[in-house]
């Protein structure tokens, strides 16, 4: 389960950080440059991968959900053991 999280983390990372580059490459070669250039490239970046890594994101989401909920319900489980004793 926990190389499923971390496949699922790690994709979604890398694909966010390569669209922030490509975004900042394409705004560098269009003249903008400075503070500014980071700057609309993170927002850019942000607003597109928003809609392009959406169903890459709810993947993730759910991995790491069930991953706290069973380790909630381990936690749970241990408590209640120790009750018992």
């Amino acid at each position: 389960m926990l190389g499923s999280v971390m496949r699922a983390t790690m994709s979604y990372t890398i694909l966010r950080l390569l669209l922030f580059f490509a975004v900042l490459i394409v705004l560098y070669f269009l003249g903008i440059g400075g503070i500014a250039l980071v700057a609309l490239a993170a927002v850019i970046s942000a607003l597109v991968s928003f809609v392009l890594l959406s169903r890459l994101r709810d993947k993730m989401s759910a991995s790491l959900f069930t991953k706290v909920t069973r380790f909630r319900e381990r936690l749970d489980e241990g408590t209640r053991s120790e009750d018992i004793d």
